[in-house]
């Protein structure tokens, strides 16, 4: 009975050969180890996208640092707070105001109300020009450009964070992408495996050799492989979907994502304490966060000079063509200057002066508590990418122990000397390890893309 089992028997496929995506019939030859080419299309499936442009994660980051729309918003805000360091500065310089006056005054009339001088009025057309300028007042104008000078390099600090902030999301996106792209070919390699088992066993079981027990047991593997392809499918898509949104896009390009690594894992970083560092020396968010800290204490140093007098000069000239008798001259001219000193205004300025002390101090604790968080995020970073790493070598001896269990099993089930449970069971077990296996590779390229992040770069 062996025998003639042997001879009814073609060779099962292996689901870790390598399989071209579309083929219903596996080549048949010895089992070999293989890595999911996350690069290929798609595949043929039903609602799998279309082969579209290649991109790798170059590209992809280079893409979207130009289209963005975050990014452009970073870019736009930081050459407003460049201009707010152009309107503070605007305190020191003069202002000069031209005035065209006409006047027709009741005779002999004065103004008697709504203020404590009563002026003559007279009948005149009149044009002059009123010059002012701030000769000092003791720091305030000074500390208020310098404070929007550092709130301006903090906006272009935070720009940069925006820029790896977009990265790190690229990155994301993209391995995320060509997982789903690598699970995607390991789910058509399994519904091509599951879909010959199932007809081997049908003719069988035709042949009255294998029970309707064990089509039914390959029934139910090969429809579990096609519900594995329909979420492969599914998530594709949207990982695709995902990756052309951080882009910048709103279209819907079936990209074929380009692996450059080739499989090659760099090592991971051992040396945490380093690129702690390092993060702090090169983190933007951190290097903004500690200039608008410079910009609030700055500014509450100017909000103290509210005190302070100010001094400043005006000048005005002009001509007077038409004016009445009263007036005899037919230009005017005057010079002066004019300190201020505040007095009480009800507590105004002390309590402004507070306000921003007490806003610094809360900028200076925002730095520390920054400080602090990326110490434990590039710590927990490093562990991230040492776990990830060693993973892939674990699923990858999972991997190769079950592609001998398969074919064991196989051989096995071939001979009359297991049943359908064991094959079926070791055809789960080299799926589940092979898509684990592409799940540890890229899960470990996004764990060093967040190292990446972390310190700066």
């Amino acid at each position: 009975m062996a025998r003639a089992q042997k001879d009814l028997l073609p060779d099962a496929p292996a689901a870790h050969l390598a399989v071209e995506i579309g083929q219903n019939t596996p080549p048949s030859g010895p089992p070999a180890t293989s890595q999911p080419a996350a690069a290929q299309p798609p595949g043929n499936g039903q609602n799998a996208l279309p082969p579209g442009p290649s991109l790798t994660i170059e590209q992809a980051e280079q893409i979207a640092i130009r289209n963005n729309p975050n990014i452009s918003v970073a870019r736009l805000i930081a050459l407003a707070a460049g201009q707010i360091t152009r309107e503070a500065r605007s305190a020191e310089l003069p202002t000069a105001v031209g005035d065209l006056t006409a006047v027709d005054a009741h005779a002999n009339s004065r103004i008697t109300a709504g203020a404590l001088s009563n002026p003559s009025i007279y009948n005149r057309a009149a044009g002059g020009m009123t010059v002012s300028q701030l000769i000092t007042d003791f720091g305030r104008t000074h500390n208020l450009v310098l404070s929007a000078q550092s709130n301006a390099k903090a906006q272009l600090e935070s720009e940069r964070a925006t820029e790896l902030d977009i990265t790190l999301a690229v990155d994301q996106a993209f391995y995320q992408a060509l997982t789903a792209q690598a699970v995607l070919k390991v789910a058509h390699q399994t519904v091509d495996q599951r879909q010959a088992t199932d007809d081997q066993v049908g003719a069988l079981t035709k042949s009255k050799i294998r029970s309707d027990l064990d089509l039914s047991f390959a029934d139910v593997q090969l429809s579990q492989a096609k519900l594995l392809l329909l979420d492969a499918q599914n998530n594709e898509e949207s990982a695709l979907a995902a990756l052309n949104n951080v882009l910048g896009s709103d279209q819907d390009t079936a990209y074929r994502l380009v692996d450059e690594t080739g499989g090659n894992a760099p090592p991971a970083p051992d040396n945490a304490e380093a690129l702690v560092q390092a993060a702090f020396a090169a983190r933007p968010d951190l290097a903004a966060l500690n200039d608008q800290f410079i910009a609030a204490r700055q500014f509450s140093t100017a909000q103290r000079d509210l005190w302070m007098p100010t001094f400043s000069a005006l000048g005005a000239v002009g001509g007077t063509p038409v004016r009445a008798d009263q007036i005899e001259s037919s230009w005017y001219g005057t010079a002066g200057a004019n300190i201020s000193i505040p007095v009480f205004n009800g507590f105004l300025y002390s309590a402004e002066e507070k306000e921003a002390k007490l806003r610094a101090q809360a900028a200076q604790e925002s730095v520390r508590n920054l400080h602090d968080t990326i110490a434990r995020d590039v710590r927990t970073a490093v562990l991230n990418a040492q776990t990830a790493y060693q993973r892939i070598t674990v699923t990858q001896q999972l991997l190769d122990q079950s592609n001998v269990a398969l074919d064991l099993a196989t051989a096995r089930y071939k001979y009359g000397l297991s049943g359908i449970v064991d094959l079926t069971q070791a055809q789960l077990n080299q799926t589940q390890a092979e898509i684990a296996n592409t799940n540890a590779r890229y899960s470990y390229q996004t764990a060093l893309a967040e190292v990446r992040y972390e310190i700066g770069q």
